[in-house]
This record gives C-alpha cells, sequence and structure tokens, in this order.
C-alpha cells in the first residue's frame, strides 16, 4: 500500500469484519533459509481447515442494488461460470452480500449540526473539532469510533471536521478534494489543506481564525503531542481548548453502535518468536533504567513521586505485540481495544471482560497479568493505585490520560515498544518469507485469470478484479483476512493513489491505460503489501517511459548497499532520482514498516523517517507516477533489512541492504529496454525468473497461472514490435 507517511491516515470502512479462527499452524522456524520447501508447512491449501468467515468488504444498514459487470455487444455469451461475474457458490454470496455505505447518496446533516450546535452553545464553543482518530491514536478505527464520518457523511481516511456556529469545514490534503466534494452536502465546505493558496493543515487553518473564544473538542481523541502544540498556538491568540465531559457528537449519535466484544485469542510462540513473559521482563528492565526526574540543580537522591514507576501503553498495535494476543475489534488490523500499564510489580490489562475467553485467562494468568475492566482505566488512574511514582506515557498517548494523570505524575518519552516491535524476529522473519510466497501465489493466480479473461473479451470491472482477488488470497494457508482495502483502479482512476472501487460503480478496466492493484492479505504468519502495475493491450509512449522512470527508482532502493545508521529519509532520493530526470514526481512516501500479523504501517522507520534503519526492519519500496485525470501507476515489493557483505568492507561489518520478500513479477510490456543499464535489465529478469522458481512448485494445480509465470520469466522486455500493416503479434 501507497506509503502515506506525508499523508499519514488511511481508510477503514468495514464495520463488523470478523478474523477467522482457521488454523494457526505453521512449520517456519528457520531464519537462515529465505525459502523453505513445502513439506515445511508452506503448502498454498491449508490442509488443516482453514475457513475464514468471510473477507474484509464493505457492510453496512444502507442497502444499494448492484447489477454484475456490464457487457459490450460482440462480446462472448456469458454463462454462470464463465461471466463477467467470474464467481459462484459461496464466493458469489459473499460478493452479493456485500454493501458500500458509499455507493448511498449523500445525505442531509442539517439536524446532526443544529443538534450539536446546540450543545456547543451550552458550553459557550466557538468551535468544536471532530478528528478520524479514536482514543488510541489508531490509523483504523471501528464503526463505533467514526464519528467524524457520522457527522459529515465524508467517507475518506484523512480529514478533520470544524463545527462552528454558523459553518462546517472539512479539512483534508489533495488525495480527497474530489471525493470530500462529492460526498458533503450544502451545509459543508472543503477546506483544501497543502494547496497553493491555501493552508499547510487544520492547525494553521484554525489558528488563522481563532480569535477571543473557546474550542472545543474530545480530549480522549488527540495525543498528547498534538494538543500541546495546539494550545500553545491557541493561546497567542487569547483562546482556550475546552474538553466537554463527553463527546457532543457521542451524545447525538442515537444509534450509535456499541462496542465491539469480539474474543481476544493468542499468537503461537512459534509465530511470535519471543514469549510475552519475556517481553514484559524487558520493558521492566527498560523502566528501571530511566533516569528519575530530579531537577538538575538537585543534588539529593531521588524522591520516590520522582521515580520512574511504571509506563502505561495505550497504543492498540503495541498491546497485541507485548503480550502476544490478537483481536478482532477494527477492520483489517487484529488488534483489540485496550490499554495495558505495568510497573515492577503489576501488569494489568484493561479491557472488556467478555472478550477474555476461559483460554485467553489462564494464558494471562500464565504471564502473570491480570485484567479489568476497561473503563476502570480512570479510576485507576484517577486513585494512583500504582503508588507515588511517576508513570510513563508515549506523545502520541491521548491528551485525556495525561489530563487524568496530571502533570506531576507523568513523564513523556518516545514509544520504547514500537522500536522493539519495528526489529522483527527469527520467527517473524520466517513467518513473512513465508506468508509472501502465499500472497504471491495468489497474486500469480490471479493475474493469470485476468489476463485470460480480458484476452477473451470479457469486460471486468475494478471491483470485481478486486474482489476475485480476495477469493484467490482466501484459498492460503493461515489467511485471515485483508490487510487494507484493495486499491483496484484503470485509468484516470489509477491517478488517484488512494482509490477504492465502489461497487455501484463499474467502472470497466481499460485496454488502454494501465490497470493498478495495491492490495495485500492478513495471515497468522504475515502481513503482506503488494503493488503492481499491468496494461492489458499495447501502452503508449509516455506510458511506457513513466513506468520505466518508476521501476529505475524501485531498482535503485531494492538494490541499494549502506552503512549502519543510513536514515530511509536519506535513501529516499534514489526512488526519485530517475523521475526526476524527466521532471516527474509523486507526493506520497516512498516506503512504510508493517507489521507481523498486525497493522499494515508501522513505525518508526520508513523512507520518510529519520530513525535509522536496522537488520530486522520490513520495509515496502513503492515509488509510482500519476498523470492527473488519465493515469497512474506504482510498483511495491516488501523489503527486509540485512547485513550484506562487500568487496572493502570498509569499517567492518557495518554494512546494510535489502532482502526482497514480495514475489510477484513484473510486467516487462511497458519497460523501454533502451532506457535500462545492463544492471537494471539483469535485474529485472533475474526477479521475474526468482519469481517463476519460488512459486512453480505451488502452482502445479493450475496449468494457467503456470504457463503464465513461465512466459513472464522468459519474456522480453517492451513491447512486441508492430510488424506489415500494423500487426503486432506478442507470443503467449
Amino acid at each position: 500500500m501507497y506509503d502515506r507517511s506525508r499523508n499519514d491516515s488511511q481508510e477503514s470502512r468495514p464495520p463488523d469484519y470478523q478474523f477467522s479462527r482457521g488454523s494457526s499452524s505453521s512449520r517456519h522456524d528457520r531464519a537462515d533459509t529465505n525459502y523453505p520447501p513445502e513439506s515445511e508447512g508452506l503448502s498454498y491449501t491449508d490442509r488443516v481447515g482453514n475457513n475464514p468467515t468471510r473477507s474484509n468488504t464493505f457492510r453496512s444498514n444502507i442497502t444499494q442494488s448492484s447489477s454484475n459487470s456490464k457487457q459490450s455487444n460482440g462480446r462472448p455469451t456469458l454463462f454462470p461460470s464463465e461471466s463477467s461475474s467470474t464467481l459462484v457458490g459461496s464466493s458469489l454470496q459473499r460478493k452479493i452480500e456485500d454493501v458500500d455505505p458509499r455507493g448511498a447518496a449523500k445525505f442531509d446533516t442539517t439536524e446532526r449540526l443544529e443538534a450539536l450546535r446546540e450543545l456547543m452553545a451550552k458550553h459557550d464553543l466557538e468551535y468544536y473539532l471532530i478528528p478520524s482518530e479514536d482514543a488510541h491514536g489508531s490509523e483504523y478505527v471501528a464503526i463505533n469510533d467514526k464519528r467524524r464520518e457520522w457527522i459529515s457523511g465524508f467517507t475518506g481516511s484523512s480529514g478533520l471536521a470544524i463545527v462552528s456556529r454558523t459553518n462546517a469545514y472539512m479539512v483534508t490534503d489533495s488525495r480527497y478534494w474530489v471525493q470530500a466534494k462529492r460526498e458533503l452536502d450544502r451545509n459543508w465546505q472543503v477546506v483544501q489543506a497543502g494547496s497553493v493558496d491555501g493552508p499547510k493543515d487544520w492547525v494553521e487553518w484554525l489558528v488563522e481564525r481563532a480569535r477571543d473564544c473557546r474550542v472545543g473538542t474530545d480530549a480522549r481523541m488527540f495525543s498528547y503531542e498534538k494538543i500541546t502544540q495546539l494550545n500553545t498556538l491557541l493561546q497567542q491568540k487569547s483562546c482556550k481548548l475546552f474538553y466537554p465531559q463527553q463527546n457532543l457528537v457521542d451524545l447525538i449519535w442515537e444509534s450509535k453502535p456499541a462496542r465491539s466484544r469480539e474474543p481476544v485469542f493468542v499468537q503461537p510462540l512459534k509465530l511470535a518468536g519471543m514469549e510475552a513473559g519475556a517481553k514484559i521482563s524487558k520493558l521492566r528492565a527498560w523502566i528501571k533504567a530511566q533516569p528519575a526526574s530530579v531537577p538538575s540543580y538537585s543534588k539529593s537522591s531521588p524522591k520516590p513521586s520522582q521515580i520512574q514507576e511504571a509506563i502505561l501503553v495505550s497504543n492498540l498495535a503495541a498491546v497485541a505485540w507485548l503480550l502476544n494476543l490478537r483481536g478482532d475489534d477494527i477492520p483489517f488490523n487484529p488488534v483489540f481495544h485496550s490499554y495495558l500499564f505495568v510497573s515492577s510489580e503489576l501488569a494489568i490489562l484493561f479491557i472488556e471482560p467478555e472478550k477474555i475467553t476461559s483460554e485467553v485467562e489462564d494464558y494471562l494468568t500464565s504471564i502473570n497479568v491480570t485484567h479489568r475492566s476497561y473503563n476502570d482505566i480512570w479510576t485507576f488512574l484517577r486513585k494512583k493505585e500504582w503508588g507515588p511514582g511517576k508513570v510513563i506515557i508515549s506523545p502520541q498517548t491521548s491528551y485525556a490520560i495525561s489530563l487524568m494523570l496530571t502533570s506531576i505524575h507523568y513523564t513523556v518519552l518516545p514509544s520504547v515498544m514500537e522500536e522493539w516491535k519495528a526489529i522483527k524476529n527469527d520467527a517473524e522473519i520466517a513467518g513473512m518469507r513465508a506468508a509472501y510466497i502465499r500472497d504471491g501465489v495468489a497474486y500469480v493466480k490471479w493475474l493469470a485469470w485476468l489476463e485470460y479473461k480480458m484476452s477473451q473479451g470479457y469486460n471486468i470491472t475494478e471491483y470485481e478484479a478486486a474482489w476475485r482477488l480476495t477469493e484467490f488470497r482466501r484459498q492460503g494457508k493461515n489467511y485471515v483476512g485483508l490487510a487494507y482495502e484493495n486499491i483496484s483502479a484503470t485509468g484516470k482512476n489509477a491517478a488517484l493513489p488512494h482509490y477504492v472501487p465502489r461497487k455501484a460503480d463499474e467502472v470497466m478496466l481499460s485496454r488502454n491505460e494501465p490497470y493498478l492493484n495495491d492490495s495485500g492479505g492478513q495471515y497468522r504468519d504475515g502481513t503482506c503489501d503488494t503493488t503492481r502495475t499491468v496494461h492489458f493491450g499495447r501502452p503508449t509512449s509516455d506510458q511506457c517511459e513513466a513506468f520505466t522512470r518508476v521501476l529505475q527508482g524501485h531498482i535503485a532502493i531494492d538494490s541499494a548497499v549502506f552503512p549502519e545508521g543510513t536514515t530511509g529519509a536519506q535513501l529516499d532520493v534514489l526512488a526519485r532520482k530517475a523521475l526526476w530526470q524527466d521532471g516527474l514526481n509523486y507526493l506520497h512516501g516512498t516506503g512504510h514498516g508493517f507489521g507481523s500479523f498486525l497493522n499494515v504501517h508501522e513505525g518508526p522507520h520508513g523512507f520518510s523517517s529519520s530513525v535509522p534503519l536496522e537488520p530486522g526492519h520490513v520495509i515496502t519500496n513503492e515509488p509510482g507516477f500519476y498523470k492527473e485525470g488519465h493515469w497512474g501507476m506504482r510498483i511495491e515489493s516488501a523489503l527486509l533489512v540485512r547485513r550484506v557483505r562487500t568487496k572493502g568492507e570498509f569499517n567492518g561489518d557495518i554494512w546494510l541492504g535489502f532482502e526482497r520478500l514480495t514475489c510477484v513479477p513484473i510486467q516487462t510490456k511497458m519497460v523501454k529496454d533502451a532506457m535500462l543499464t545492463k544492471e537494471e535489465r539483469q535485474w529485472l529478469k533475474d526477479h521475474n525468473k526468482r519469481c517463476l522458481e519460488v512459486l512453480e512448485p505451488y502452482l502445479r494445480d493450475d496449468k494457467r497461472a503456470l504457463k503464465w509465470l513461465q512466459r513472464e520469466a522468459q519474456r522480453g522486455i517492451g513491447v512486441a514490435s508492430t510488424g506489415p500493416a500494423g500487426i503486432s503479434i506478442d507470443w503467449d
């Protein structure tokens, strides 16, 4: 998925997708072998009965009818098993039941805004802020936390609603200007953050307008870092932030869905690679090593109230990673709503008790973790039940937490668990290698199917293509769901990096423009994220030139060798150099970290980050180019940072490089051979050949996919030349 680190937000749509409790078996325990043989448990089909409940999909109370893909005159006759719908049986039923709430017409927000303004007047508020995040700062949120979407009707992932006494504003970046105008009704104005004449962000917009007034919001929904910044700026305008006791949107949201009660489950040690008890012990040692908060001028011993006594973890992925637990509260992310408090003596998980099964109860007891109700966190903090010492929180912790603790009882430090979680251990690396092979098998089967259907003259919609890929992924061992919404885009839609197809739109894949698919599966042993761009006809010269430049940037990152201490931001230019030569560029980040059966976006490293890359980091490599209103292209592969041997070994064993995890061929049709160097040409041939070598054992049951993969591995670079009378033959 394209890196949103420069526009750090993301769609989260399906409200009640449930992860399957399918097989969690895996035997990938060797990190020194890149691609374990099938005998070690890598078989594509889960023989022990993996049975996902369904794919991550749209589902809401809004119904929207949609017919199957349309077909033009002269196309082949479509039968149930060979139609452009392409799905039968349970696969077809899942598609029929899938409902896209974004397909519904925009609704009138007048009554909702009037009700909100009545509450604002009671609190004497000039503005009320409604973010997209939840109380844990999550990138994805559960349906009951979609307050901004409910009050406005805007479903984009990035945007903050600002409601004044007379107007309503949606501040969002360039990815969503068109979508916001389409979805918002007459009550709303779109503020184009980042435009030439517009504000940098919503903070700048608000500070420019606020004067001698009170600005209200829910302190739980903003981080300590963001509120601290905003407070400082507003005070200069004689303004004050005010936090009503209850969220004002919640008070008027009469049909607000209940919080999820889905049970949590244990991530097996063979997949996690490190016992939760050992992680907790490591965290306690880190807490103990933190210096006391003693004034620099003081020469006396620290008082008990100055000692760092504990840590409060509010980031959902960090809690899941530390305890080796996973959940099903948020679409695409196997996390659960909770807080974790750890001191030298205590380890308390604050979670809804209904989520704790007897198995998990026994597991928590075995690692000496107790649990209390989710909302008990506030009573616990207010009473200071841990004693006089300080509690460590991260800058991303909810501001409401700091208010409850009061400044003398907390210390703000960067999240050490984000750093630990980002460096994968041997078991996690082995699992990711296996998961990416499985995901690659699905992707290749799908590409072979898609190209065959298009060559036969069938019309396939963007939505249908994405759905079919998900069905191929469902067949894979350890598959749980999607890692994020399928980005499936043709023609001008591919020029929108965040584009997600609507079921009702029925946009057909073009044979004249590139088709881009950015998607990935969540597997019990790894989180996948892959993008490929293909062409079903004869690409134009400018399409080929742009694609070649994108490929050159992709190769430059993949082939990079660099010393320890090098940051992703320092390597970013490698991905852009070839594009810059032609005056081309892309506005999103080049790549992001990702989790081990956790979130598809994970920090703190990335190609926009100043955090040094370390062995064990995994990161995506995804340069692209987007010709607005026409077409777009992106190539994305997942990489593992590892040590490499160099000829000179200057300063010793300090050199790092990448191992490519993604195993999906790159189409050569849009590549201009003359633009490539000898090394780039060999890299492309080697990559596609390697895909054949690795995936061939898992494709013996699909002759079409195997034949397609063999052809891609042997195919020359560039589009076939035209012969007499303009006829060209692209040999199959």
